[in-house]
């Protein structure tokens, strides 16, 4: 894989006294970032998130915290962190809570829709409660995408793993999507190739506002990569960024981790075609067993199957930067592609079953999320 920008080497490089990596960022009277904070039932989580937002340095920051319906603390965490650091620093909280949900919206999109309203800075990043923040991630990341002229930064999150079963999941999740997105060539506006990510997207507000914003989504589940593909299809100029280190989230949880996070999100990717998801099973079958047969058919069939293994090997290895896992993972390959696809029949069959999808004690209705769903990818 071809490189993607590094935020931490571009920092030290300056340090050093090379070419700064972007420009003065030295805080001004009015917020260069308006930071956007949806949660939902995260009270374990956001006071970290929330103070290590309010830690960044050589920017200015207007932090907007949404309690979209918690039935937990989530909500007075909150408060209790916006009248503690109220007049303390340069930085400024707004919590902001809402207690109903509209007709025809999801809730993550209605929230970040409601707190973009009230932004008053020139960039937007919608960020998650779980997601902590080093000091320098925000200066940094802003000063890359001005020195570049992006218009979208999207920050690789370096995730945290508590085992190699967690490491391996997410290194395979994370090199069967090679088939469909290129990380380095999301930069290059001839390229189709665009990506999202809910944990750190950095947008222009005005770029936000032209392509409609989540206003413009209201019933999509996938939200972020959907902002992400209308932000290439316009034409804007869109980057994604390493920074190991910069930020941190703990994604995977357990062997079967994956399983509840596409439980909402795998059938929507796959647009709700029954079709289409079938024909994906079916693809993810082959991959997961065509080398296993192939190793073990013996003769110049293992070779081949073992070459393939091999190549697994060699693109976790160079993806190092964004899934964080050693290329010894890929002997797992195998078991975590298995739970990744039952992850996604799950959540194709869950949706069915249910006629739509249940988030967070909310029923979305099928029918409705098809109608919103604007197209393929």
């Amino acid at each position: 894989m071809r490189r993607l920008p590094d935020l931490c080497r571009r920092a030290s490089r300056a340090e050093g006294g090379a070419e700064l990596a972007g420009p003065d960022l030295a805080v001004g009277d009015s917020p260069l970032i308006t930071v956007i904070v949806p949660a939902c039932n995260e009270e374990e989580s956001i006071e970290g998130t929330l103070r290590s937002l309010m830690a960044q340095e050589g920017v200015r920051l207007e932090v907007i915290a949404v309690d979209d319906r918690s039935t937990d603390g989530t909500g007075a965490r909150m408060d209790a962190v916006a009248a503690e650091m109220a007049g303390v620093g340069a930085h400024t909280l707004r919590v902001l809570h809402i207690t109903e949900l509209p007709a025809g919206w999801m809730g993550k999109a209605h929230a970040m829709a409601r707190a973009a309203e009230l932004a008053s800075s020139p960039w937007l990043l919608f960020t998650d409660g779980d997601v902590w923040f080093d000091p320098r991630a925000l200066a940094l990341t802003v000063g890359y995408a001005e020195e570049a002229k992006a218009d979208h930064v999207v920050l690789a999150l370096t995730l945290e793993f508590r085992s190699v079963v967690e490491e391996a999941a997410f290194a395979a999740f994370q090199a069967q999507s090679q088939w469909s997105v290129r990380l380095w060539k999301v930069s290059d506006p001839r390229a189709r190739d665009f990506f999202g990510a809910g944990g750190f997207s950095m947008v222009r507000r005005e770029v936000y506002e032209r392509v409609g914003g989540f206003a413009g989504m209201r019933m999509e589940v996938v939200e972020d990569l959907r902002l992400a593909f209308k932000i290439k299809r316009a034409g804007y100029r869109q980057r994604v960024v390493v920074g190991p280190g910069l930020t941190r989230l703990r994604w995977i949880h357990g062997a079967l981790g994956l399983v509840g996070l596409l439980e909402k999100n795998g059938f929507a990717a796959l647009r709700y075609r029954v079709g289409f998801a079938v024909f994906a099973f079916v693809g993810l079958t082959v991959e997961v067993v065509l080398p296993l047969m192939a190793i073990a058919s013996g003769g110049w069939a293992t070779v081949a199957g073992l070459l393939i293994y091999a190549g697994i090997a060699g693109v976790i290895a160079a993806n190092r930067k964004v899934n964080q896992a050693s290329a010894w993972t890929a002997v797992l390959f195998a078991p975590a592609m298995a739970v990744f696809l039952f992850a996604l029949v799950r959540s194709m069959v869950l949706t069915l079953r249910r006629n739509g999808v249940v988030w967070r004690g909310t029923h979305y209705p099928l029918d409705e999320l098809r109608r919103n769903a604007e197209g393929s990818w």
